[in-house]
């Protein structure tokens, strides 16, 4: 039996391990976030080790009651770590051991710290990776209500932050929904393909014992075990992968957050940020600034650095394991929490801003953005689209001359560049009529806006529906596993 205060491997050690050893190599301020997954683990371990009569029945449930206790004291806020041990797994074996005497140490049967870590790790990872996914639908349900409601508001489509062509806001909120939701269906798609169980690899060669890995996975909510113990042990691309996707959805949050401080400028004046959401000056009582945005933007720094650090530290690494891989959990952990926290609170600065559509369908008079409707017109008349383009850029060079819009051009003055031109130019290149025709598939129109709504509201209800029956599942498999 080991005795409290000594590492787990400390039979092979003459001497323990001096402080400065001890303090460098621990990783318990980290890895105490996953005792409750580790709890769990160890109970569908045992279970295993208990069925496949590999220890004694009586050993096994003196066992599962100990780490019931500890995961009652883990949710009463009771249980303490002793920062002398390692780790948390160290952690819950000496204190089940000092809980329930020697049949403690038969827990790590059949198994290492190596896939004890990595199942503990993906488990945390499940949820963490839910968590996101969730967060990232708030902030995807409020950019939908913000296209329900302003399907017809008009305002300056961009390109090289160029006036373009004039677009519904409706349809400028959903390109953010359809980019955030691919952001989600990724984590969903990573969230799958790490659904295998680590635990029975041991520490890389798999054990002598005649373990059922399958129960185990099963137990855990995991839809098989890994398949090789090398591989399971030694490789953290399922780590990199959602370092990865958070970095891609915090881009996303990034590019809006942009959006919304140059919207929320007195040069655009687009939308005004609610208060709840806003910070003043310590010496301009006039200011009202969008740090929530800012601060969002500014930690997408953090995220990507958490990609990059998974991307330097497994760069080079032999198989199998490696103590380097101790240093996977923070950066990525950090980075998973920080974007939850972003697209949570992003979802309410959407979701309270307030729209100024006339300040938004003023700024269409610049910029001449219902050039390229007028070309689309004389394309109609005949002409080659090619030349059509150059009549249209030779007016354009004249409007900007005298200071004045292709709006304001008489019949007259258009029938000089083309004598095909007619009255109905009038109606063609107004801003409302720009944007009404262009009701292609994916188009700017309110008719097409409502239709990619639709398929943005069916999206999200999928994927809701998705996260709650994954959640629904391990919550199902921690029941089962503290209460019978």
């Amino acid at each position: 039996m080991q005795m409290a205060g000594k590492a787990l491997w400390s039979g092979r050690f003459e001497q323990g391990m001096d402080e400065g050893t001890l303090h460098f190599t621990s990783s318990l301020d980290v890895d105490s976030r996953m005792a409750f997954y580790d709890i769990m683990g160890s109970l569908a371990h045992v279970r295993m080790l208990k069925s496949c009569k590999i220890i004694p029945g009586e050993d096994a449930d003196a066992i599962t009651d100990g780490l019931r206790k500890l995961a009652q004291e883990l949710k009463d806020g009771k249980l303490e770590m002793d920062y002398t041990l390692e780790d948390v797994h160290t952690n819950i074996e000496f204190k089940l051991t000092s809980m329930i005497g020697p049949a403690g140490g038969k827990l790590h049967t059949g198994r290492s710290r190596n896939d004890q870590v990595a199942t503990d790790f993906k488990m945390y990872l499940r949820d963490a990776g839910l968590n996101c996914v969730d967060a990232i639908d708030r902030l995807i349900a409020s950019l939908q209500d913000v296209a329900k409601s302003n399907r017809e508001t008009i305002l300056p489509g961009f390109t090289h932050m160029q006036h373009a062509q004039p677009v519904t806001l409706a349809q400028h909120m959903l390109a953010h929904a359809f980019r955030l939701g691919r952001d989600a269906d990724r984590f969903m798609d990573a969230l799958e393909r790490m659904n295998k169980c680590p635990l029975g690899s041991a520490a890389l060669a798999g054990t002598t014992y005649r373990i059922d890995r399958k129960l185990t996975s099963d137990l855990l909510g995991f839809r098989d075990p890994t398949e090789n113990s090398m591989d399971t042990v030694g490789s953290r691309d399922f780590v990199t992968e959602l370092a990865f996707d958070a970095s891609m959805a915090a881009i996303s949050l990034s590019s809006i957050c942009e959006e919304l401080v140059l919207w929320s400028s007195q040069e655009f004046g687009f939308v005004t940020m609610d208060d709840r959401y806003s910070t003043g000056s310590s010496i301009m009582p006039q200011k009202k600034n969008p740090d929530i945005c800012e601060l969002t933007r500014g930690k997408t720094g953090s995220i990507i650095g958490s990609l990059v650090t998974m991307l330097v530290t497994t760069k080079s690494l032999p198989l199998s394991y490696n103590r380097d891989l101790q240093e996977d959990k923070r950066p990525v952990m950090d980075a998973l929490q920080t974007l939850t926290d972003c697209a949570n609170i992003m979802a309410k600065v959407v979701s309270t801003m307030k729209i100024n559509d006339a300040t938004m369908m003023e700024a269409t008079k610049k910029g001449f953005i219902n050039a390229t409707d007028l070309a689309d017109y004389l394309v109609t008349k005949g002409i080659p689209f090619r030349e059509a383009h150059g009549i249209v850029g030779e007016a354009v060079r004249f409007c900007e001359s005298k200071g004045i819009y292709l709006d304001d051009l008489t019949l007259e003055q258009f029938k000089s560049y083309s004598p095909l031109i007619e009255e109905d130019v009038f109606s063609t290149i107004s801003v409302k009529s720009c944007v009404e025709r262009r009701d292609s598939y994916g188009g700017t129109s309110p008719a097409s806006a409502d239709v990619q709504l639709a398929i943005s509201l069916q999206e999200l209800f999928d994927r809701e529906t998705a996260v709650r029956q994954k959640d629904m599942l391990y919550q199902k498999c921690w029941e089962l596993l503290l209460t019978q």
